[in-house]
């Protein structure tokens, strides 16, 4: 099989900006006579070199900060490098900052003009692609109203359905599937779907690990301006929930090469664990949780594990997981209840259980006693955002009693290639039989 050419290729490139205490000292070393600098380096790209292949969808990952909104400025020439070059081969669309040199005072109609010229498109290939410009963004005669008078869903529309329909060899996506309502995303991503099947190259910026998982063969992830892992998204992944909640050691050379030469050596890429480290201190928690109880028992740590045993924001759907609850008593409590339950980000509570519907009793304990209970599983819940609470509670005289609560205590992340309808997946096995008429 003949291998594919390279539609973008970045080689070392770097981005170095000067920082300043103060604005004189600019202005001394513009003048300086020694040559003397009254500046500090800061590297937001340090070393970034790879290619995406054409008709490939490469997936780029990273924390806030990280580059990645840089780096997608040098490709498209937003930018210029420090240092460093970059190749392209076809015609480029980028979905940055929707709406990017949109006139206000103009008209929709008018600003479709003006973009598709700045994307060198010629006014007859832009009278041709007009209808399916209107048809995308769906905002009817607004389009030839000035855009000032837009909600902001409305100018996302159009900005989108502009950009989206220039027919490039090239599609470069920041977080720019997430506009409008859930109706017009499905629409986006429909034609993102489109674009894939029709072998167009795409570089994908998101911090939906789910839809990155699903579209992208590949993933490069960037941490603190540098080039930290390369390869099979699945992978890369996993190194990303380890930066995620403080676990990636940046010392450790085995973690700092690329991915697929660890897939290679049939190796498995993990961060140092901290044996006198909280569980939960490796998790992503929730700064505004609730906590309450009457103080006779205390949740001292909770951990929510992956299929590898380590501790994680993050899981993949469809492995096994656990998740683990420690209870410091300070009273003689009978028959005390561990429980967890999950939430959408709506606050509906979507699943759960505890020691008491597992029929697992705890017995009686005394003060000092610490506890742990694990709940086992196997993650159906759909890819998506959840928040996970924990409780120890038990009845007293027949009364329900909460010996201590918390609410909305940590993120889960779900991360799945295939979501099914409604909040978890029945795992169906499908079976299609043809008969010949």
């Amino acid at each position: 099989m003949e291998e594919r050419k390279d539609a973008v290729r970045v080689k070392g490139i770097k981005k170095v900006y000067k920082l300043y205490d103060k604005a004189s000292d600019r202005f001394r070393e513009a003048f300086s006579v020694k040559n003397r600098g009254f500046h500090a380096d800061h590297y937001a790209l340090d070393g970034i070199d790879f290619s995406v292949k054409n008709g490939e969808c490469m997936g780029i990952i990273g924390t806030n900060g990280s580059g990645k909104s840089t780096l997608l400025k040098i490709i498209t020439g937003v930018l210029h490098p420090s240092e460093g070059e970059v190749e392209i081969n076809g015609r480029v669309s980028a979905l940055l900052e929707l709406g990017a040199g949109f006139n206000m005072e103009y008209t929709g109609i008018e600003n479709v003009y003006l973009n598709g010229t700045m994307m060198g498109l010629s006014k007859k290939e832009i009278d041709q692609r007009l209808p399916l410009i209107e048809d995308f963004a769906e905002i009817g005669a607004f389009i030839h109203q000035p855009v000032k008078t837009y909600s902001s869903g409305m100018f996302a529309r159009l900005a989108f359905a502009a950009a989206i329909n220039v027919d490039p060899d090239i599609l470069i996506v920041d977080e720019a599937l997430s506009v409008g309502d859930i109706f017009f995303q499905a629409k986006c991503y429909r034609k993102f779907n489109e674009f894939k099947s029709q072998g167009k190259t795409i570089i994908f910026v998101s911090h939906d690990m789910s839809s990155v998982l699903k579209y992208c063969e590949r993933c490069l992830l960037i941490h603190k301006g540098k080039q930290t892992a390369l390869g099979r998204s699945a992978e890369v992944i996993d190194i990303y929930k380890k930066i995620l909640v403080n676990l990636y050691d940046e010392n450790q050379e085995d973690q700092k090469c690329a991915v697929e030469n660890a897939s290679q050596r049939g190796g498995r890429i993990s961060g140092k664990d901290t044996a006198d480290s909280l569980w939960k201190e490796r998790l992503i928690q929730n700064p505004n949780f609730t906590d309450y109880g009457d103080g006779r028992a205390e949740i001292v740590d909770f951990a929510i594990l992956d299929e590898n045993g380590e501790c994680t924001s993050s899981i993949r759907k469809g492995t096994e997981c656990t998740i683990k609850i420690k209870v410091c008593f300070h009273a003689q409590i009978k028959e005390p209840i561990l429980a967890y339950t999950v939430k959408d980000l709506k606050g509906t509570e979507i699943t759960g259980t505890n020691t008491a519907l597992e029929k697992k009793s705890i017995g009686n304990v005394k003060p000092g006693d610490m506890i742990t209970v694990s709940f086992c599983q196997k993650m159906a819940l759909q890819g998506a955002q959840y928040l996970v609470s924990f409780g120890c509670t038990g009845y007293e005289a027949g009364n329900f009693t909460v010996y201590h609560r918390l609410y909305d205590m940590a993120q889960l992340q779900i991360i799945s290639d295939r979501n099914t309808i409604g909040c978890v997946d029945l795992n169906a096995d499908v079976k299609i039989t043809y008969e010949q008429a």
